[in-house]
């Protein structure tokens, strides 16, 4: 079901216009400056609501966050969270995975997390998923060596389909689980998506991928 359009949507995201980078394309050199600190930075394509990001930036003020999205109904929500718990250390893209393919923004990033995106059942709409060799390439370029993808998802075919695609990429993988809240994982924060799939009974799928095996990506 499509959401509705949020009452006074523009206006309350111009309420939280410090959280938001109107221009990605002013620091496609990179990411970092961002903020006006050194510090890891992480990425998540596709907030949604921003329940995993807002308790991510919570629980790690060292690190830096950009979030992308965008559905701009479901982003002001994801910003309104970060704004009530006073959180510095997030900004917020109003825009989806395509968008960092035009930036020269090269090593800036140390781990990017996909959570739950668009499985895009349809073998013809494959190269539409997020963790296709053609995103995985975008990532690449943003990251610095060792940097790490951190996916979850319910959908099984699309978890058997982005192991592949790790791996014919050259990527490590490590972490993986079939039943995360089922398994030894310890430390994960759980989506809006994660809370209602499991309240279900759903399995959860998880892995980690990382570019090189040689450098141990930044924490």
């Amino acid at each position: 079901m499509r959401m509705r359009r949020k009452k006074h949507r523009e206006e309350r995201i111009e309420n939280c216009s410090d959280l938001v980078i109107k221009d990605i394309f002013e620091y496609k050199d990179n990411l970092r400056n961002i903020f006006d600190r050194k510090a890891p930075l992480h990425l998540e394509i596709g907030c949604g609501k921003g329940g995993f990001i807002s308790q991510l930036a919570e629980l790690n003020p060292h690190i830096n966050y950009i979030a992308f999205e965008k559905n701009l109904d479901v982003l002001v929500l994801a910003m309104e969270k970060v704004q009530e718990k006073g959180l510095e250390n997030v900004r917020f893209v109003p825009g989806n995975a395509e968008s960092l393919g035009q930036l020269d923004s090269q090593q800036s990033a140390s781990r990017i997390y996909i959570n739950f995106c668009d499985p895009w059942h349809k073998w013809g709409h494959r190269k539409r998923r997020l963790t296709h060799q053609r995103y995985l390439e975008i990532y690449k370029n943003l990251m610095s060596p060792g940097g790490e993808i951190h996916f979850k998802t319910d959908n099984a075919p699309l978890f058997e389909f982005s192991l592949n695609s790790f791996s014919e990429f050259g990527m490590k993988l490590k972490n993986i689980t079939l039943d995360l809240h089922n398994s030894k994982f310890e430390g994960n924060v759980m989506t809006e998506y994660e809370k209602l799939f499991s309240e279900k009974g759903q399995p959860i799928y998880r892995c980690e991928a990382s570019f090189c095996d040689t450098s141990a990506a930044e924490s």
